[in-house]
């Protein structure tokens, strides 16, 4: 039998490579890259704390990650456009592990708009979540990391629309290309410190939240635009992370990897 790239790979094996690890990811509730995120950091041996502003869809997450892994997971509720709320993140997590070793800066928000149409609160809730949430949690992470002195690394979640156009997207592509500038300078500032900044930049990753927000139309034509004929699955995206999180990313920092398939 040929193998086919439209054909989804089979589920990869944990091999320890973030054992012990005390990782962050944010927007963690649900079915999405984060709580994708969060069980390939649990199968790799990570001590996980899954954040989300949806407190009842993260208790359900938290419940379902611990029950189907067998690895400690904490729930800790936050929304990033609260400095408050991103302290206190960080610090419950260094409360119940005792430090910080990977910040997973996944949080970002999404919508469709013509750019002539646009209000400011539209533009401006776009960015607030995904750009300055995104340098909110990095910033306190980089806090904790100076006072810990034990390095570190942080994983943003980018897009390739920080690269590429597509209409009613402006908002979201200028936050996503904002993430991808923010990781490269906090990476010079960080790397005193022996921490890593890195993002990935995928193009299409499928679950049932953006089926739900997205036209079968729309959705076609993205999966159009893919070479392997299909979008990734979120732990495909998640792999990519749990890679730049880890030792066999050592050398990488101020990079964003491109989890996408797309053609120019």
């Amino acid at each position: 039998m040929t193998a086919s790239l439209s054909q989804v790979p089979g589920y990869p094996a944990g091999h320890g490579l973030l054992r012990d690890r005390v990782v962050v990811v944010t927007a963690a509730a649900g079915t999405g890259i984060g709580s994708a995120t969060a069980r390939r950091c649990l199968e790799e041996g990570a001590l996980v704390v899954v954040s989300d502003r949806h407190e009842r869809r993260l208790a359900e997450t938290r419940d379902l990650l611990a029950k189907e892994t067998g690895g400690e997971v904490v729930a800790v509720p936050c929304d990033v456009t609260v400095e408050e709320q991103v302290q206190a993140l960080l610090d419950a997590a260094v409360a119940a592990f005792g430090r910080l070793d990977v910040l997973v800066n996944n949080a970002g928000l999404g919508g469709t708009a013509a750019l002539e149409d646009m209000t400011d609160d539209e533009w401006g809730r776009v960015l607030d979540v995904t750009l300055t949430g995104t340098m909110r949690c990095t910033r306190a992470a980089l806090r904790r990391f100076r006072v810990q002195g034990t390095g570190g690394a942080i994983v943003n979640n980018a897009s390739v629309l920080g690269w590429r156009a597509q209409a009613g997207q402006a908002h979201y592509a200028a936050a996503k290309a904002g993430v991808m500038a923010l990781t490269r300078c906090a990476a010079v500032e960080a790397a005193e410190l022996g921490v890593r900044v890195n993002a990935v930049a995928p193009s299409l990753a499928m679950h049932p939240f953006l089926s739900k927000v997205t036209s079968d139309e729309v959705l076609a034509e993205l999966v159009a635009r893919e070479v392997t004929g299909r979008a990734a699955e979120p732990w495909e995206v998640a792999n990519a992370i749990v890679f730049l999180a880890g030792d066999y990313a050592g050398y990488l920092t101020g990079e964003v990897l491109s989890v996408s398939s797309q053609h120019p």
